[in-house]
C-alpha cells in the first residue's frame, strides 16, 4: 500500500507546500491508493462488483461531470497522473526542443519499451513504439513481401483502415482477398475457424485476424485460429486495438508473427500512441514503412523511423502502464464484463430491444450492442446525446445496425442505471 501511496502522492503532486490546495490533492492521492490497495486484497470477480471501491478509483480521473462518456471503445481518457505526465515532458521539451526532446527523452524509449514488452509478455527487441493501431499494421500491411494472385483471408467485419489498405494492396499489385461475413454473434470457436479454413486455398498466404470486431464487440479465437494458420505455413496478423489492456493475456500466448494495437484506448495512455509486435525472425523480411537507411536491417527499432514526433505523449506511457498495474489486467477484465453485463441484462428485458453481442465473458466484454426495433442506430445515439447528455456511438456496418456502448473502468452502475433508463424511455416513446 506504502508503494501505491507513494505512487500517487509524488504523480499527483501531492509533495509541495501545506496549502489548502495541496493538503486536498495529498488527500486525494492518499484515498485513490487505499482504495486500489483495497481492491487488489479482493479477488477480481469479488473485486468486480464493489461499487464503493471503484468510485474512489474513479477519482483518479477528471471525466466530464456533465456527459456520460459511453464510447471509451473510441479513445478513453487518461487519469490525472498520466495528463500530467505529458505536461511535465512538454514543458521540459519547450525549455530546450531539440536538446531535450532529442537527447533526453529519447533515451528514455529503451526503458518504456522493456515496460511494454513486460506488460505484454515478449522481449524488448520485438516491441515498436508508434501512434496507433493504424500505423502499427500499416507497416506490416504494406511491408509484407506479396506477389500477383497471392491471398489473404479476412473478415468484412475488421477495422476498415485495414481493410482500405489491403484494398489497396489489392487495385494496385493484384492480390487477392478472400472474404468471409460470420453472422454475429459467434458463440462457437469452430464456427469462425470454420470459415477462416473454408476460405484458404493453396494461394493463401495471410490470416488477417481481429481479436475483438469493434463494430459489435465479438472476441474472437485468435490463439486457435493462430496455430489453424502455423499448421498451413501461413503469415499472421493479429488487430489487437480493443482488446489490449482490456483482456487479461500475453501475446505471447497467441504465437503469432505480427500483433499491433492502439495504447491510447484500454491502456488510457495518451492520445496517438500505439505499438506493434512482430516475430523476431521476421524483423528483418518486413519493410519499414517510413524509408531508412538500412530496411532490410534485424532491428525493430527501423519501425521507429517517423520523423519529428511528439516525446511527451510517448514517454507518459509508463505512468499509464504503471496505473494500469495498480488496478490489474485480471480486475480490469472482470469489472469491465460485470459493468457490460449490468446494463445488458436491464435494458434485454424491454421487448423492443435487441442485443448483438453475447453475454459469456469468452466471446465479449466491455463492449456490448444494442438496437430499438423500428429505430436508426444513429437516431437513438442522437437521442441519447441531445435529451440525456449521454456520449455513445452507432454502428452501421454490414448487418449491423445498432448502438455500441463502452463503459471503462470509471464508470459505475449509477451512471449505467441513468443510461438504462434513457434507454428504456426512448424504446418505450
Amino acid at each position: 500500500m506504502s508503494t501505491r501511496r507513494s505512487f500517487f502522492q509524488k504523480a499527483l503532486g501531492a509533495t509541495g507546500a501545506l496549502s489548502l490546495t495541496s493538503l486536498a490533492t495529498q488527500a486525494l492521492a492518499e484515498d485513490i491508493s487505499d482504495a486500489l490497495a483495497s481492491l487488489n486484497k479482493l479477488s477480481p470477480t469479488i473485486a468486480a462488483n464493489d461499487e464503493e471501491l471503484w468510485a474512489r478509483m474513479a477519482q483518479a480521473y477528471t471525466v466530464s461531470p456533465n456527459i456520460m462518456n459511453l464510447n471509451n471503445g473510441g479513445v478513453s481518457p487518461q487519469p490525472k497522473v498520466v495528463q500530467d505526465a505529458v505536461d511535465r515532458y512538454y514543458h521540459l521539451s519547450n525549455e530546450a526542443p531539440s536538446y531535450y526532446m532529442w537527447r533526453i527523452l529519447d533515451a528514455g524509449r529503451e526503458p518504456l519499451r522493456r515496460k511494454l514488452a513486460d506488460l505484454a509478455g515478449v522481449d524488448a527487441e520485438t516491441i515498436a513504439i508508434n501512434r496507433n493501431t493504424t500505423e502499427a499494421l500499416g507497416t506490416v500491411t504494406w511491408g509484407t513481401d506479396l506477389k500477383r494472385g497471392d491471398e489473404i483471408v479476412m473478415t468484412r467485419y475488421d477495422y476498415p483502415n485495414m481493410i482500405h489498405a489491403w484494398k489497396q494492396r489489392e487495385l494496385r499489385e493484384g492480390i487477392k482477398i478472400n472474404w468471409i461475413t460470420p453472422t454475429l454473434p459467434i458463440e462457437n470457436d469452430e464456427t469462425l475457424i470454420n470459415l477462416f479454413i473454408g476460405a484458404t486455398t493453396p494461394k493463401t498466404k495471410v490470416w488477417h485476424l481481429t481479436h475483438i470486431i469493434n463494430w459489435s464487440g465479438q472476441i474472437t479465437p485468435v490463439a486457435k485460429l493462430c496455430a489453424e494458420a502455423r499448421k498451413r505455413g501461413l503469415t499472421t496478423i493479429v488487430d489487437a486495438a480493443h482488446s489490449f489492456a482490456h483482456l487479461d493475456y500475453k501475446i505471447s500466448d497467441f504465437d503469432c508473427d505480427y500483433f499491433g494495437t492502439s495504447l491510447h484506448k484500454w491502456l488510457c495512455a495518451p492520445f496517438g500512441t500505439g505499438m506493434l509486435h512482430m516475430r523476431k525472425s521476421l524483423i528483418e523480411k518486413t519493410w519499414p514503412l517510413f524509408s531508412i537507411d538500412k530496411p532490410q536491417s534485424a532491428d525493430i527499432r527501423k519501425f521507429e523511423a517517423l520523423g519529428t514526433r511528439s516525446f511527451a505523449p510517448e514517454q507518459a506511457i509508463g505512468q499509464a502502464i504503471d496505473f494500469h498495474n495498480a488496478i490489474g489486467s485480471k480486475r480490469k477484465q472482470e469489472r469491465l464484463h460485470y459493468l457490460k453485463l449490468y446494463w445488458c441484462e436491464a435494458v434485454a428485458k424491454h421487448p423492443k430491444i435487441k442485443l448483438h453481442i453475447s453475454l459469456k465473458p469468452e466471446y465479449s466484454c466491455a463492449l456490448g450492442t444494442f438496437s430499438i426495433e423500428g429505430m436508426e442506430a444513429g437516431d437513438i445515439s442522437a437521442k441519447l446525446f441531445s435529451q440525456f447528455q449521454i456520449h455513445t456511438t452507432s454502428v452501421k456496418w454490414e448487418k449491423l445496425n445498432a448502438v455500441r456502448i463502452t463503459p471503462h473502468v470509471y464508470t459505475s452502475t449509477k451512471d449505467l442505471d441513468r443510461f438504462i433508463d434513457a434507454v428504456l424511455k426512448i424504446a418505450s416513446a
